[in-house]
């Protein structure tokens, strides 16, 4: 029945991803290199692999930058990650609403949504629970534009230009 479908569980619910377009599998590969490049040695980046997050949920993150080498992960996925990103496209609502809230309640300390819609970086910070809601919230989000630059939390040193992780302008 879902054969060849590409599931992940989110919340407890088996959710179907939508099919990935040549232009969000190609930003997914980019902002996986731009990634390996800055954190190196002792981490490892994850493409479109499922992090065990709790017993309800086990999304597949387009990046995930786990400590490491992969097989590190040989009996088990890992359960956290220093950084998550999700490429969004038709997926944006979803990654905005559903997913930032699953990665915030696992207290996941960086979260960024490479925004293709609107060409920005979307960076999510400081999870903490929701007083009214079943999920946690970041409650630091800032959208940076393509010239300004970002340092993950887990890489200090780094300074990465956000249009390093956008498709170049004219192909948007």
């Amino acid at each position: 029945m879902f054969e060849g479908e590409r599931l992940e569980l989110l919340d407890g619910l088996l959710v179907v991803g939508e099919s990935q377009g040549s232009s969000h599998a190609a930003v997914v590969m980019h902002v996986g290199r731009v990634l390996t490049a800055v954190f190196g040695a002792g981490w490892h980046v994850r493409l479109r692999a499922p992090l065990a997050l709790d017993d309800e949920s086990e999304p597949e993150p387009d990046v995930a930058i786990v400590r490491g080498v992969p097989f590190d992960y040989f009996d088990a996925h890992p359960s956290t990650a220093a950084l998550i990103v999700e490429v969004a496209d038709s997926s944006l609502q979803l990654d905005r609403r559903f997913k930032t809230g699953l990665y915030a309640r696992a207290s996941l300390q960086e979260y960024w949504i490479v925004n293709l819609v609107d060409e920005v970086l979307e960076v999510h910070r400081d999870s903490q629970p929701a007083p009214d809601a079943e999920f946690a919230v970041y409650r630091d989000i800032v959208r940076l534009q393509r010239a300004a630059t970002v340092t993950p939390l887990a890489a200090p040193q780094a300074r990465i230009p956000v249009a390093d992780l956008l498709p170049p302008a004219q192909t948007v």
